[in-house]
């Protein structure tokens, strides 16, 4: 029964992490990307090819953008 609680805990913690929201925001942009790319080559392009491309083209930018101007 502890360790659910601690299990529980940690849960909480690690969602009301900065790390933890970021990384939902940069998954959000992927899938968005993902969406994007999927419906101009006509087919899905897959998580993976997104996450590629979408790290090499935009994730910089997209990083810089947060920094300049973090959501409230």
């Amino acid at each position: 029964m502890a360790q659910s609680t601690e299990t529980s805990g940690d849960s909480r913690l690690l969602q009301g992490s900065t790390l933890y929201r970021e990384f939902l925001a940069e998954k959000e942009e992927i899938l968005k990307h993902k969406w994007i790319e999927s419906e101009k080559q006509g087919h899905d392009i897959g998580f993976e090819a997104a996450l590629v491309d979408w790290i090499t083209k935009h994730r910089a930018g997209w990083r810089r953008a947060r920094q300049a101007y973090p959501s409230r």
